[in-house]
């Protein structure tokens, strides 16, 4: 708090000192304004794949699309017998990698203690083969390599393996398999806790481990095979302070940032309102700075608490746009004079940071929708037509600014010219 006053008191004795815009700040003003308009009327991307009952082989009577990694899965259900027919929809992200899918008997949110079927490519004969895993405490551990085993505690009836696109197809990255299964359940129990994952490579017939970002961190759920009602077992704790950091930083760095960069190149053009504009600046940077270093604390926290999650652009323009703005604010306290010859160097630096700062937090708020799996929520959708007024209103206050800043120049250059209103209506006159 003994900042912000002490920046206010020099905003309070500093605020006659505004200058005239010049062309090189409209200029950038407008390549901002653009990149900005880009980022506002960007498409959400989505993160699940799409669901079908229908296979080459099959049709299924239910589906559901899994949260992770653009999957689905499909089932037929025979209470008769409590037998299941499934198929799983995965796809390769490497040519040598592999695709599993299993069931935990044991517990919904683990990957310790699954039994898996893992789909990749023969190293012998290249052909696509399907072998089944059971993954242990030392598979975690990394201590052996994970080995082809039968799956003892899963009544396994049969199970295959296809590439989509049949014989035709190749496995490649992006290439898409189906994984057929039939399990035979306990009479007692409907809810399936089921895995799934892929990973880069394989040795021999040994899969090495997977990814460990969050997305593969988070492949697992529980479905009904009646109803069809899916759960993923999350956090609620963490979820809740991951939404409060996304908040906080969506309305500091994501809005306010831009609101107050905008209310500085257009406000102070108006000259009725006086030093008003400078205190309207002031405040809303200010408030959006203290706002995002909490936001900012908790992401801190956020990262601390999970050292096997690693979020590496979302973390970097954090980090990036929390000092860009940490600098504005103490720069601020050594602003020269006008009369100062280091004035302009200043204000160059004043503008490039503050610039960048609002685009990278921009930028950041969308890769924390994506973070946290909102890429078509209504949470994005509200923050994009908050965004797009705001640049709405930049577009309407950049062409009046434009417009007024070219009839100046005409007149400056009919001035020069010496074709004044004044000579030009007394050689009517005469």
């Amino acid at each position: 708090m003994f900042l912000v006053v002490i920046i206010f008191l020099k905003f309070h004795y500093s605020y006659k000192e505004v200058q005239k815009i010049n062309r090189d700040d409209q200029t950038m003003g407008t390549l901002i304004l653009t990149f900005l308009l880009l980022l506002a009327t960007k498409l959400p991307e989505t993160l699940a794949g799409h669901c079908t009952t229908t296979t080459a082989t099959k049709t299924f009577e239910k589906c559901i699309s899994l949260p992770t990694q653009q999957a689905s899965i499909a089932w037929t259900y025979h209470p008769h017998n409590t037998t299941l027919d499934l198929c799983f929809f995965g796809t390769f992200i490497s040519p040598s990698g592999w695709v599993g899918w299993g069931i935990n008997p044991d517990s919904p949110a683990q990957m310790t203690g699954s039994r898996v079927l893992i789909a990749f490519p023969d190293p012998n004969s290249s052909q696509l083969i399907l072998l089944p895993y059971v993954l242990d405490s030392s598979v975690k551990l990394q201590k052996s390599p994970l080995l082809s085993s039968p799956l003892d505690h899963l009544r396994l009836s049969s199970s295959s393996a296809s590439l989509y696109g049949g014989k035709m197809a190749t496995i490649r990255n992006g290439a898409s398999v189906q994984i057929y299964a039939t399990v035979k359940l306990s009479s007692n129990s409907t809810k399936i806790h089921h895995v799934w994952n892929r990973g880069l490579y394989v040795q021999g017939y040994s899969p090495t481990i997977h990814p460990t970002t969050s997305v593969d961190l988070s492949s697992f759920s529980t479905f009904d095979v009646t109803s069809g009602f899916a759960t993923v077992s999350r956090n609620s704790g963490s979820r809740a302070l991951k939404v409060t950091h996304g908040v906080l930083n969506a309305v500091a760095w994501g809005f306010l940032l831009p609101a107050g960069a905008v209310t500085a190149r257009y406000l102070r053009q108006m000259q009725s309102i006086g030093p008003t504009w400078f205190y309207i600046h002031a405040t809303i940077q200010l408030s959006g700075f203290l706002l995002g270093t909490i936001g900012f604390s908790i992401g801190i926290a956020l990262g601390r608490n999970s050292p096997g999650v690693t979020y590496g652009l979302h973390r970097s323009l954090g980090i990036a746009t929390f000092t860009a703005a940490a600098l504005q604010t103490l720069a601020l306290l050594f602003r020269p004079k006008t009369t100062n010859k280091f004035r302009r160097y200043w204000k160059s630096y004043h503008h490039f940071v503050g610039y960048a700062c609002v685009v990278m937090g921009v930028v950041n708020v969308f890769q924390g929708f994506e973070v946290l799996r909102e890429g078509r929520s209504y949470a994005k959708l509200g923050y994009c037509l908050c965004l797009s007024t705001l640049v709405g209103v930049c577009v309407a206050m950049e062409v009046n600014s434009w417009v007024v800043f070219c009839r100046k120049a005409k007149e400056e250059k009919m001035k020069r010219d010496g074709l004044t209103d004044d000579r030009c209506s007394s050689g009517i006159h005469s």
